[in-house]
């Protein structure tokens, strides 16, 4: 009875032991980001997805406020508080992360033969030799416009800039609609949704952008500064009072039915499908004489990235890989239409605006925004500077050849290449 007794409680602390290591295993994963207006998208769809197909492993979807994540987000990083996978903003600021040894190093991550040298660019040291964010989406740019206005004004989307000025012309003689809503005040406003927007068609995207980089071409050459003089035209499209004009005016100017065209970027879609009641077309930026490669700014904008210093990275490696696979890819492109999958394979999208910004990649050669790498770590910034420069072109007050020069001066005054 002894011996019968000592068996039992033997396979007592065993079953125990056995009950205790599996609860041990486990883990909860914390992932820290900027984006907090997609929390009900990662709590309702993106985290039950993973953990359905991964037991043992819980994910918590912790945000903080756009403005305030980079601040937040260092200090958990030096206090040792962060969280087990980090969203990675596009360059330097996740490259200094990575310097500092508070990203690991993902290059040989099976998910990241997914994505082409491209979509890994904005997550990667300069020369290329490591990768420490996932690539989850990027943005593109181009124009959305009313179908029923063009339609009333039996106009066609326009193909090159010729015809696209034509299209600015029958609008504003026929003097319903403001041609173009797109103001100046917020500055930023006139070099992404015009400079960044138009300029890939005449630097030739990647080619001109790594050139700039190289120190092969100047901001002061045809190339950089047409798309200045292109700009300067536009001025006679927007409407009265659009050196006032704050981003969210524009934005109400086009959902409000009174703008016919916007210069947008992709990411408006989800914004517009919910304020606009009319149906809305998109048009990728007008190439300058037909039989032109057609060049778009397929910009990459947020990735993620494992804590240097989880105490889970095994577990954080497979969430990661996830984040790389098609099942993300669809969930996460539909969830949010406008953000688009950097992943090589195609996804099948299921809004119609989206599914045509996303069909320009199939037809035009893709590039990022010419100021994003590497390019705007000096002071004067370059990326700001544009932003300036754009504002002032759009207004007069600087011509495109002293814009482009000014630029000129800034970037040389701190970055060898183009000394």
């Amino acid at each position: 009875m002894k011996r019968a007794h000592l068996s039992i409680l033997l396979m007592a602390s065993t079953v125990l032991g056995m009950s205790g290591a599996a609860q041990a295993q486990d883990v909860t994963l914390t992932i820290e980001s900027w984006r907090n207006d997609d929390l009900a998208i990662w709590q309702e769809k993106l985290i039950p997805a993973f953990e359905a197909q991964h037991p043992g492993i819980n994910v918590e979807f912790s945000p903080s406020a756009p403005t305030e994540y980079n601040a937040a987000l260092n200090a958990k990083l030096e206090a040792g508080s962060a969280g087990d996978l980090i969203t990675c903003r596009p360059f330097d600021a996740s490259l200094e992360l990575y310097k500092k040894g508070q990203l690991a190093d993902l290059s040989d991550l099976e998910g990241m033969r997914n994505f082409s040298d491209v979509a890994k660019s904005a997550w990667q040291t300069d020369d290329g030799s490591a990768t420490f964010c996932v690539p989850m989406a990027s943005v593109i740019h181009g124009f959305i416009y009313n179908k029923d206005a063009f339609e009333e004004l039996g106009i066609e989307p326009p193909a090159t800039e010729e015809e696209f000025f034509a299209v600015l012309d029958k609008i504003k003689e026929d003097g319903t609609y403001i041609p173009m809503a797109m103001g100046t005040k917020d500055l930023w406003e006139a070099a992404t949704m015009g400079y960044q927007n138009i300029g890939p068609n005449y630097w030739k995207g990647e080619e001109g952008r790594l050139a700039l980089i190289k120190g092969e071409q100047k901001l002061t050459d045809e190339p950089w500064v047409a798309p200045f003089e292109t700009l300067a035209r536009w001025r006679d499209y927007l409407g009265d009072g659009f050196e006032a004009q704050s981003y969210p005016d524009s934005q109400n100017l086009f959902t409000l039915g009174r703008a016919a065209i916007y210069p947008a970027g992709s990411w408006e879609i989800s914004v517009f499908n919910e304020q606009a009641d009319f149906e809305m077309g998109a048009f990728p930026p007008p190439v300058q004489a037909e039989g032109d490669t057609c060049y778009i700014s397929d910009h990459t904008d947020i990735a993620m990235g494992m804590n240097a210093d989880t105490e889970h990275p095994e577990e954080a490696r497979t969430f990661l890989n996830w984040v790389a696979s098609d099942e993300f890819a669809t969930i996460y492109a539909n969830a949010l239409p406008g953000f688009f999958s950097l992943s090589s394979t195609p996804v099948e999208m299921e809004d119609p605006l989206a599914r045509e910004f996303v069909s320009w990649r199939e037809k035009c050669e893709p590039t990022i925004r010419s100021t994003y790498q590497i390019l705007s770590r000096g002071t004067p910034n370059l990326e700001n500077e544009t932003w300036v420069a754009a504002a002032n072109v759009i207004n007069g007050t600087e011509t495109p050849e002293e814009a482009a020069k000014r630029l000129q001066e800034g970037l040389a005054s701190w970055y060898e290449p183009q000394q």
